[in-house]
């Protein structure tokens, strides 16, 4: 498996770069896009990089947040056939605190090319969804003052338009989690995937004992970690003293599984 990062807050080659998240994925399979960047500097990076976006069979949306599904647009237009596949609750509107309007084009709802998840879902053989809305948690990360708004009420986040990409290949399990708002060491604990990629959300948490365990706990499982993003790079720091197998990565840079 090859993964290329189209978008990333860092770049270590020059390429630029933007809060969000983009990844190009080949399987032995099939090729897909996850996650889309905030605008669409992914496109013009997947260009530059020598990545052909029409060849996505198909794109998957981490969940609603506009750091992650602000490129649909663009996506949409260089890709004609692939479709999109979002949890069901992707296009409510989500708020950072309730002024800040983080959601996804609502212009979009209706474009003809979104499939929307209602459960577990095989999208092709090996590669499934997962949205562990009733999976039991471990520990509860809270909602880190993001909200959505329900039925004309601004409720605190659950996180309920997050899913999880899973991809098996040659007896390895790859876990795809865009911000693992649900909190890290639950989505770990629900899968144990042999080697796990995207962002811990925990950019705004101090460098101490709570962020150490946090560490230390990850680092308990035989699990390759390869994050980016919402981790934040002093936390990624940080932790690298107290795990063994994480790694960062950043915009242009391609891993082979």
């Amino acid at each position: 498996m090859k993964i290329t990062a189209l978008i990333e807050n860092t770049s270590a080659c020059g390429l630029p770069t933007e809060h969000g998240l983009s990844l190009f994925v080949e399987t032995e399979n099939c090729r897909f896009l996850f996650d889309m960047g905030q605008t669409d500097l992914f496109a013009k990076n997947a260009e530059a990089l020598g990545v052909d976006l029409n060849a996505a069979e198909f794109a998957v949306l981490s969940h609603g947040h506009y750091d992650h599904g602000g490129g649909l647009r663009t996506f949409l237009a260089v890709n004609g056939h692939a479709p999109v596949y979002m949890n069901r609750f992707a296009f409510e509107p989500h708020y950072n605190g309730t002024e800040k309007y983080i959601g996804l084009d609502q212009g979009l709802r209706e474009s003809g090319r979104i499939v929307f998840v209602e459960a577990d879902r095989e999208i092709a053989e090996g590669i499934n969804l997962f949205g562990c809305g009733n999976a039991p948690k471990i520990m509860d990360f809270g909602s880190c003052g993001l909200n959505m708004l329900q039925n004309g009420r601004m409720l605190e986040e659950d996180f309920r338009h997050e899913q999880y990409l899973l991809v098996e290949e040659k007896g390895k399990k790859i876990l795809f989690s865009g911000c693992s708002h649900r909190g890290i060491l639950n989505i770990m604990h629900w899968f144990r995937p042999d080697v796990l990629i995207g962002g811990f959300h925990l950019s705004k948490l101090p460098l101490d004992d709570t962020l150490a365990g946090y560490a230390k706990a990850l680092d308990a499982y035989p699990t390759a970690y390869y994050t980016c993003h919402c981790t934040g790079t002093e936390q990624y720091r940080f932790m690298k003293e107290q795990m063994k197998n994480l790694h960062y990565l950043s915009a242009g840079e391609t891993i082979i599984l």
